[in-house]
């Protein structure tokens, strides 16, 4: 048996542990990718294994797809959106779940003046999940990189954004303050240009819930400058807002504690995401909590449907809660 030091500067090879382990290179190739009906003893396995360990041997991942015609790698490909806490309990999640099945979740952010390769020519991926559908063109450089499995499917809304308890937060938000008496409400929207689209859609859920529970119409500010909007929304008689987020939530509670104004008594408010900082602050703010570990295992489940596993269980109502805490209350109340 040869006892030949690792090799410097190289991958360690079959060969090389053919060689340290004294057996041929196709019984090395048995034994590392457990290929079932060889007659190869238990002494010759653990030969073969010993050698591999000692050489530092570790697979070639790029050889292995190729053979199995599998990478064992999900990529996930997120919008262009603030990294913030929700996103990493949701990628932590996913991650998790999916190392469970023996994948890799490799997140991945494309940018809109970005010339860099998409990562799925890179890694070919088993599968490739989005937060948001597809667009026709990426679709395209996907089956043309061999990408079998996309999901959502081309054409379909995704499943981890439609038709699941959480995209409600917006209306119980609007729900929350009319329960509390309000009846002229505004809205404090982010100012980040990369959240458009879903600051739309939160305003556009918030806006028809307050149509149909027959309120005054939301009166829209960004507040970039948070004073300036809350002088607006006193000149309009408004008595509470909801935020897009926790973040906004505590611009506003800052803006008119400095305007010397009680937070309920004279404005309550409402945030969103129930961020760590959102029970922290004084007065705490009430919230809409999101699941969002639950929806990452959610889509940890997707991709795994696609592959052949079993269809994931419809996230349930309480994927999204409101959360009360002190800066709400009815009106002109403390």
């Amino acid at each position: 048996m040869s006892t030949s030091a690792r090799p410097q500067g190289r991958r360690v090879t079959a060969a090389d542990i053919a060689a340290q382990a004294g057996v041929s290179r196709a019984t090395v190739g048995f034994v590392l990718n457990r290929t079932p009906g060889q007659t190869i003893s238990a002494q010759t396995r653990d030969r073969v294994l010993e050698a591999a360990d000692r050489l530092g041997y570790r697979p070639h991942v790029a050889a292995r797809a190729l053979a199995s015609g599998r990478s064992m790698i999900v990529v996930h490909v997120l919008p262009d959106w603030p990294l913030d806490h929700s996103m990493r309990a949701h990628l932590d999640a996913a991650s998790e779940a999916l190392d469970a099945a023996g994948y890799t979740l490799v997140s991945y952010t494309p940018h809109e003046d970005g010339t860099t390769r998409p990562l799925w020519e890179t890694l070919a991926p088993d599968v490739v999940i989005g937060t948001v559908p597809f667009a026709q063109e990426d679709v395209a450089a996907m089956r043309a990189s061999g990408i079998q499995h996309i999901v959502p499917a081309p054409g379909v809304r995704s499943p981890a954004l439609a038709s699941t308890p959480f995209g409600r937060g917006p209306a119980m938000q609007v729900e929350h303050l009319v329960e509390l008496g309000h009846r002229r409400i505004g809205f404090a929207a982010t100012t980040d240009a990369r959240l458009r689209a879903l600051l739309e859609d939160r305003v556009g859920l918030a806006e028809q819930t307050a149509t149909d529970l027959g309120v005054e119409l939301f009166d829209v500010e960004g507040v970039g400058d948070a004073g300036r909007a809350l002088e607006r929304w006193r000149a309009a008689g408004i008595t509470a807002v909801a935020a897009y987020n926790d973040e906004v939530a505590a611009a506003v509670v800052r803006a008119a504690l400095q305007a010397g104004l009680r937070v309920p008594g004279d404005l309550s408010i409402i945030g969103h995401d129930d961020s760590p900082f959102a029970a922290l602050l004084y007065p705490a703010v009430t919230t809409i909590r999101v699941d969002t570990a639950m929806i990452g295992r959610f889509l940890a489940d997707t991709a795994l449907a696609a592959l052949g596993g079993p269809e994931p269980a419809p996230l349930p109502a309480e994927a999204a809660v409101l959360v009360v805490r002190e800066s709400t209350g009815g009106p002109g109340r403390a």
